[in-house]
C-alpha cells in the first residue's frame, strides 16, 4: 500500500514538474515577443507607458494591427511552441517507451537533463532580462525608493481674474518633435507649411526647445502633462483604490483628483470640445477628456455616422487630418458663432493623426522625398496649416488664442524612421506655436521648459490671469522668473528624481478621487 502511494507521488510530481517547466517555457517565450514588439512599434518605453496602454486597448482606431500583432506574438505563438514542445516530447517519449529503449547511461541522462534545463533557463532569463530592459523596470524600481513626492511641489491652479478670458484652441501635433525642421537630415523641413502660416512677423511666439518631460513620451503623457501639469504615473503607483488598479477594467475616472486644464476653463464659462481621428476610448483618452471638462468628445464612431467615405480612413487609427482638419473648421465656425452670441468662450481641442507610424499615405499627399514619414509629416503640417489659415481669413484671431504643440517626440522603435538620425541627436525638442490676440510676438518666452510648464502658459494664453503663474509643477513660459520653492527651480538632478517618482501618496489621492493638493 505504501510503495502504491509512493508510486503514485512519484508520478504526479514528474507531471507538475513537468508542467511548471512548460510554463517557464511559456512565460519567457511571451516575455521574449513582448521585447520585441514593443521594441519594433515603440522603442525603449517605461513601465507606465505600458500600463496606461494596456488598460484600455482598441482593435478599432486604437492601433488597429498592432494590437491583434501583440495578441498573437504574446499570447497565441508562445502558447502554440510550448504545446508543440509538450507533445513532442510525449510522443518522443511514448515511441521510446514502444521501441524499449527508456533506459540509456546514467552519464547521457545527466547531460540531457543538464542541457534541457540550461535551455529552459536561456529561455526564462533571456525573455525576463530583455522585457525588463525594454520597459525600464530598473529605472522604476529605482523611482519607487526616490524621496521625492509630486504632492509635495504640487500647486493648484488659482485664477485671480478672467475678466480678460478669451477663446482658446488647442492643437496637439501627433510625434511633432521640431528636430525634423532640419532638411539636411530629413530631406525637408516637414513644418515649412505651418511655419510659413504662423511667422514671428505676424506676431507668433514659441518656446525655444521645449523639453519632454523624462519619463513621458506617448500621447497621454502629452496630454495630461500639458492640461494636468504632472507626471502620468498609473497602475503600481498607487497605494490605494483608484480607476487603474484593475488592469483591464472598465476605467470609470482618470486623475479624477487633480484639477486640469479643461475643469479650469469649464469652471469660468468655456465650452470644451475635443476632436480626434482615432477612438477616443483608446487608454482611456475620452474618459479622462470627459472627466476634466470637456462636454463634447467627437472621435472614429462620429465621423463614420457623418458618412466619411472609407477612403478618408486609415485601418490602423482613424480619420485623415484632411478630413478631420475639415470637421474642426466647421466646428470652430459653430463655437465661435455661438461665443459671439453667448459672450462665453470656448475651447476647442484637437490631436492630428497622419503622422503617427506606420504612416499612411492618402491621396491628398504627394511623396516628394525619400522618406515616406517625411512626406506624411509635411502633408499633416499643410492641413494644420490650412485651419490657421482659415481661422485668420474669419477674423477669428483677434479674439482667439491658438496653442500648437506636438505631443511627444517622435518615437524611434526598430521599425520605426529616422533612428540613425534621432537616436544620438543631443538636443531633441518639442515643436510649438503660440498666438495671443493683441501680442507684437517680440516678447521672450522662457526657453528650455518642459511639457509640465505648458499647462500654467496655456491658461495664460487664454487670458486667465493665474496667482504666481504656477500650476502643477509648472511655471508659465510667459513668466521671466521661476518663484522660489517651485519645482522649477530645483537643480535639475533633483527635478529629474522629482518628475521620476512616483510619488505613491499624491497619486493615490490622485487616480482615488481625492483632492490631490490637500496635504
Amino acid at each position: 500500500m505504501f510503495g502504491r502511494i509512493l508510486q503514485v507521488t512519484r508520478r504526479a510530481g514528474v507531471v507538475v514538474g513537468h508542467l511548471v517547466v512548460h510554463l517557464l517555457i511559456g512565460v519567457g517565450l511571451a516575455l521574449l515577443m513582448a521585447a520585441a514588439i514593443i521594441r519594433l512599434y515603440w522603442g525603449e518605453i517605461s513601465v507606465n507607458q505600458m500600463l496606461l496602454n494596456i488598460v484600455a486597448v482598441e482593435a478599432d482606431g486604437g492601433g488597429g494591427s498592432i494590437v491583434w500583432i501583440s495578441i498573437l506574438g504574446i499570447a497565441v505563438v508562445p502558447l502554440l511552441v510550448t504545446v508543440g514542445i509538450a507533445l513532442w516530447l510525449f510522443f518522443r517519449r511514448r515511441k521510446r517507451r514502444r521501441d524499449g529503449d527508456l533506459r540509456r547511461p546514467p552519464r547521457v541522462q545527466w547531460i540531457m537533463r543538464a542541457v534541457s534545463a540550461a535551455l529552459v533557463a536561456a529561455v526564462v532569463i533571456g525573455g525576463t532580462t530583455a522585457f525588463a530592459a525594454t520597459v525600464g523596470v530598473r529605472d522604476y524600481l529605482e523611482a519607487a525608493n526616490s524621496g521625492y513626492d509630486v504632492g509635495d511641489f504640487y500647486v493648484e491652479p488659482t485664477i485671480t481674474d478672467d475678466t480678460d478670458k478669451r477663446n482658446l484652441v488647442l492643437i496637439y501635433l501627433e510625434s511633432g518633435e521640431a528636430t525634423l525642421e532640419d532638411d539636411q537630415l530629413f530631406g525637408k523641413d516637414v513644418f515649412a507649411p505651418l511655419k510659413a502660416a504662423t511667422k514671428a512677423s505676424d506676431g507668433w511666439q514659441s518656446v525655444e526647445n521645449l523639453k519632454q518631460y523624462e519619463g513621458g513620451g506617448w500621447t497621454m503623457s502629452g496630454i495630461t502633462a500639458t492640461q494636468c501639469g504632472i507626471p502620468l504615473k498609473g497602475i503600481g503607483s498607487t497605494s490605494g483604490g483608484g480607476a487603474y488598479n484593475a488592469l483591464g477594467g472598465n476605467v470609470q475616472t482618470y486623475l479624477e483628483g487633480v484639477t486640469c486644464l479643461g475643469d479650469v476653463l469649464a469652471e469660468h464659462g468655456y465650452t470644451n470640445v475635443f476632436l480626434g481621428g482615432a477612438n477616443a476610448s483608446f487608454a482611456a483618452k475620452d474618459v479622462f477628456l470627459g472627466g476634466h471638462g470637456y462636454s463634447e468628445v467627437k472621435d472614429l464612431p462620429d465621423w463614420r455616422a457623418a458618412g466619411e467615405p472609407e477612403k478618408a480612413f486609415r485601418s490602423d487609427w482613424g480619420l485623415s487630418d484632411e478630413r478631420l482638419l475639415a470637421h474642426a473648421k466647421d466646428e470652430v465656425d459653430d463655437l465661435h458663432a455661438e461665443a459671439e452670441k453667448t459672450g462665453q468662450p470656448f475651447n476647442l481641442s484637437m490631436l492630428t493623426l497622419d503622422s503617427h507610424e506606420p504612416v499612411h499615405i492618402y491621396d491628398y499627399c504627394t511623396v516628394d522625398t525619400q522618406s515616406e514619414v517625411t512626406a506624411a509629416f509635411s502633408c499633416s503640417m499643410t492641413q494644420v496649416a490650412g485651419f490657421v489659415d482659415h481661422m485668420r481669413q474669419q477674423g477669428y484671431l483677434e479674439d482667439t488664442a491658438v496653442v500648437i504643440m506636438g505631443d511627444h517626440l517622435k518615437q524611434i522603435g526598430g521599425g520605426h524612421a529616422f533612428q540613425a538620425e534621432l537616436t544620438d541627436h543631443n538636443n531633441r525638442t518639442i515643436f510649438n506655436r503660440i498666438w495671443v490676440p493683441g501680442e507684437d510676438g517680440n516678447s521672450d518666452l522662457r526657453p528650455r521648459v518642459d511639457q509640465l510648464s505648458m499647462y500654467p502658459t496655456i491658461l495664460e494664453a487664454a487670458g486667465l490671469t493665474l496667482a504666481g503663474q504656477e500650476a502643477g509643477l509648472g511655471v508659465s513660459a510667459f513668466a521671466s522668473r521661476v518663484p522660489a520653492g517651485s519645482a522649477q527651480a530645483l537643480q535639475p538632478s533633483h527635478y529629474a528624481d522629482l518628475v521620476s517618482s512616483l510619488s505613491p501618496r499624491f497619486y493615490a489621492k490622485a487616480w482615488g478621487g481625492e483632492d490631490a493638493a490637500a496635504q
